[in-house]
């Protein structure tokens, strides 16, 4: 099946399988490494991305149903090389150890934070309580979130605003190494 989509900013046309699934048409095609598979069951929550403004686990979805839709990935939060404010937030607050469950918390905090611009520290855990962590106890992760909250413009909310798409078309296979 030929899909169009345009992941962080980029309108990328390829082929896919009909059963090839968000996440992997994200890491093996276009190369978005820093969307991670977890569980492959959508417990975990480390393959969250943004699909049109929501979270999504990127294990769940496949890739033709992202056909004709925006999507955001943690690497198109950063901005010109700067870290987007919860990206830094989470680099201030220690809110990582091993860092493998950090991208889809934080593009889930980020979900959060747009719907709750102000959230206490129960309103954090229960916003993330889809994505888990084994590292930690979550309490630098809540508190990154909340330290977000507190320095995050409205607009550094919205990071699925639309942008003027770069037209890239990507061979049908990847060779692996």
């Amino acid at each position: 099946m030929r899909i169009t989509t345009t992941v962080d900013g980029t309108s990328y046309t390829d082929e896919v399988e009909p059963r090839m699934l968000l996440v992997q048409y994200l890491r093996e095609r276009l190369g978005k490494v820093g969307t991670v598979v977890g569980c492959d069951t959508s417990n975990c929550g480390a393959c969250t991305v943004h699909l049109d403004g929501q979270s999504v686990k990127s294990c769940s979805v496949l890739a033709v149903q992202a056909d004709g839709r925006e999507i955001t990935t943690i690497e198109g939060l950063a901005d010109d090389g700067e870290l987007h404010p919860l990206q830094q937030a989470f680099h201030d607050n220690h809110a990582l150890q091993c860092g493998f469950c950090t991208p889809g918390m934080i593009m889930q905090a980020l979900d959060l934070l747009k719907e709750n611009p102000d959230p206490d520290e129960d309103e954090v855990r229960s916003g993330l309580e889809g994505n888990l962590c084994r590292c930690t106890g979550y309490q630098n992760i809540v508190k990154a979130v909340r330290a977000a909250a507190e320095q995050m413009p409205s607009a550094a909310r919205q990071a699925d605003v639309p942008q003027e798409p770069v037209t890239a078309s990507m061979p049908s296979e990847v060779s692996q190494s």
